[in-house]
């Protein structure tokens, strides 16, 4: 089936709107200036838009916080009455150095707590693409990272993968995951170094 619905990630609030959680807002909100998509309306505790036209295409952000993101999902899909085949879920992965892509058809959560409140709520089967959030300064407590601004350095980096995600999602919605992953899952233009990542930490 194809894909009818992008799904982004993020924290609701302006105090998260720059934050490294929220990338997968950044995407949204990108391909919906590409597509002229400006009428947004509040459903299934979301927001969401359609792009009409030949492909028409679901924005969808959901607004509970990062980690209860599977119950607006849930009610979306089953309001529009969509698989999980049919959505896109775009996400930041703090596991990837910042700008990496990486699509894949299914999957599960890892140690994303967002994905794991979809994984619980709709189960595995939907295709998603992760966003590498990693910069080079070393942190302590993943919560922290995750839910602060990218640093005067790392936005414009950031700001260039959210575009590079939305040429992997339209991608993908014109000739499918497969052709979409082989041509875009690489590694970023600079690659930092690893910071030491806490064991027992877990995202926001």
């Amino acid at each position: 089936m194809d894909i009818v619905a992008v799904v982004g990630l993020g924290n609701p609030g302006p105090e998260y709107a720059a934050t490294r959680h929220n990338l997968g807002f950044w995407v949204v909100d990108e391909l919906a200036a590409r597509w002229r998509v400006a009428r947004w309306r509040n459903a299934y505790h979301a927001r969401v838009a359609r792009r009409s036209g030949g492909h028409a295409t679901w924005l969808v952000k959901p607004q509970d916080f990062m980690n209860c993101s599977g119950d607006p999902l849930a009610a979306f899909l089953r309001g529009e009455g969509l698989g999980l085949e049919q959505i896109l879920v775009v996400v930041d992965d703090v596991e990837l150095p910042l700008g990496q892509l990486r699509l894949r058809s299914s999957g599960g959560a890892g140690t994303h707590n967002g994905l794991r409140s979809l994984v619980d709520a709709v189960g595995e089967g939907f295709p998603r693409l992760r966003v590498g959030i990693r910069g080079e300064a070393t942190w302590y407590d993943l919560a922290d990272y995750v839910t602060a601004p990218f640093s005067r350095e790392e936005e414009p980096l950031a700001r260039d993968a959210a575009k590079a995600a939305a040429d992997c999602v339209e991608m993908a919605l014109r000739v499918g995951i497969g052709r979409a992953a082989t041509r875009y899952n690489r590694a970023p233009v600079v690659e930092p170094e690893a910071p030491p990542c806490p064991p027992e930490a877990g995202p926001a």
